[in-house]
């Protein structure tokens, strides 16, 4: 089954931008998201899962890489400056492109 090239962009912050960011990548047109709980020690100090919007939540999207790069520099202008968060893009082979 041959491989096809996506860019996964992954973000980490502040749960309590849960639902900002939700919408955000819907009107960005983001094709789906996955959307987990996460833990960790950062510049800002650990941060633990213990109250719902006090933790921290990691978002994975993964789709072209042009759209992946919109949606990073829109995040970073948005909410750096205010929030704690961190993104990172990566190159992923999958093997059902027509979903992403």
């Amino acid at each position: 089954m041959p491989a096809h090239t996506r860019t996964l962009l992954t973000v980490i912050c502040e749960a309590a931008l849960e639902k900002k960011l939700l919408v955000d990548l819907e009107q960005l047109g983001a094709p789906g998201w996955t959307l987990s709980d996460a833990r960790g020690r950062g510049g800002r100090g650990v941060r633990s899962a213990g109250w719902d919007t006090e933790g921290n939540i990691r978002l994975e999207i993964i789709c072209g890489a042009e759209l992946a790069e919109r949606i990073a520099a829109h995040l970073q202008q948005r909410y750096y400056a205010n929030y704690a968060m961190v993104c990172y893009l990566s190159q992923v082979q999958v093997l059902r492109p027509e979903k992403f």
